[in-house]
Formats: structure tokens, sequence, C-alpha cells
């Protein structure tokens, strides 16, 4: 579609679009270059697990606690923009764009990703945020675990990107070490096999839902498996404007 089109569209109608997938599929960067070429939003869910972790840890709380990390959530002071490029976090005064990064929050994120109360709590924020940039006249583009289930079932376009184990593994060494050298690589299967044990336990990420469109990025390049995306969104605009009409 042409660009100036597609724009046209979506200040007038909108448009969200919910991405799901395992650690390693891609997900992240392909959901951060497909909000730049819409220019729309997009939104880290990751990040906001992330910033609940360090909030708790700043407070002292201990993680296995759910009931205190649960109730924390409702006092953590999160401020996110949702540049596709330069995304900052803030909580409360104090910018934690580079800290939430830390080994320290990715060892302690199970234990917050598989809170429940934490997961509806986020659930409903992370929806409130969707559907507030929708009816803007703009859009966001969310990534994770369940947003295609949970978060946003309703969403205009749903993907669940898929890859192989090895090449998850691959990319995920390289997105933390620049290389996949094989030490580097078995230093990153542990977090990667762990993280995706815990996250089973409360999100079925690995099995698309009626509607959700899979997308298996193993043999693709990035710039293809953004296009794939960019076409579902095209179409679905498309296909609104003439119900709309």
């Amino acid at each position: 579609m042409d660009p100036a089109r597609r724009a046209e569209l979506i200040s007038r109608l909108g448009t969200t679009v919910a991405i799901d997938g395992p650690a390693g599929s891609g997900k992240s960067t392909v959901s951060r270059r497909v909000a730049e070429q819409l220019g729309i939003g997009y939104l880290d869910t990751g990040a906001m697990y992330r910033s609940l972790t360090w909030f708790a840890l700043d407070r002292g709380v201990d993680l296995e606690d759910r009931r205190a990390v649960a109730a924390l959530a409702d006092e953590l002071p999160l401020r996110m923009d949702s540049h596709p490029r330069d995304a900052h976090v803030w909580v409360g005064q104090r910018e934690v764009t580079g800290e939430i990064r830390q080994p320290r929050i990715a060892l302690g994120i199970p234990h917050v990703s598989t809170n429940l109360d934490v997961r509806h709590w986020m659930a409903r924020d992370q929806r409130r945020r969707m559907m507030e940039a929708r009816a803007t006249g703009s859009g966001m583009v969310a990534e994770g675990r369940d947003i295609t289930t949970v978060v946003c079932p309703d969403a205009d376009v749903r993907v669940l990107l898929v890859a192989d184990a090895e090449a998850r593994l691959r990319r995920r060494t390289l997105e933390l070490f620049g290389d996949d050298t094989p030490e580097h690589v078995e230093q990153v299967r542990a977090q990667v096999e762990e993280r995706d044990r815990a996250d089973s336990t409360v999100s079925e990420f690995l099995e698309p839902a009626p509607g959700v469109h899979v997308i298996d990025s193993s043999t693709l390049g990035i710039d293809e498996v953004v296009q794939a995306v960019i076409d579902l969104v095209d179409a679905d605009l498309l296909r609104r404007a003439e119900t709309d009409a």
C-alpha cells in the first residue's frame, strides 16, 4: 500500500497490532520495525515487567512474596514513551531504561511474570495503553506472550511469531553478546529454557488462538517478517475502510 494512503487510513481508523512469541523469535525487533514503518507507537510489555521487578527490588520486597509484589503494582509510578527506536522508561522521577536490563533483573523476572495477580494488572494497563493510542487516531504495536489472547484478543491484527529452537537461541545470544560463539550460546540456553518453562505455566504462547496469524521466522530475514506483518495490517485497514464507507 502507498505509505500516504496507509497513514490516512490509520489516522482515520486507528490500528492495534498484537504480536506474541517465545524468547528469541524476533518479536521485539519485528514489533519495533513494524511500529516505525506504520508511524505508530511501540509497547514494550517486557519493560513493564522489568520495571516492576526493579521497583520491588528497590523497595526491598521479596519477589517470591506474590501478594506483596502484586500490591506493589498498584503503587508503581511507571512512565514510558512509545518511540519504537528510542523508548525510555521512568519509575517516578528516575529513568531506569538501562537499569532494567541488568542481569539481576533478568534473574528476578520469572518470579514476577508468573504472578497471576501481576499478570492481571499488567493486562489491564497494557490494553488501556493500546486502546488509548488507537482512539487518538494512531495506534500501537504490542509484543509479549499473551497479547493476542489475554491483553488484546480484539486487536486489529494478531500474530504469533515462531521459530525453531536453535534459531531462537542464536538470535537471543547475538542480542545479548553480539556474537553466537558456542560458549555464549550455552550460557544463554539455560536462561531461554527457564524463561519459556516459567511462562508456559501461565500462558499458552506457542499455540495460536483462532484468528491469529502464524509467521515462522526460522528461515526468514527480519525484513521479510516485517513485510509479512505490514501486509496483514494493510489488508485489515482496507477491509475496515470498505466497511466504514
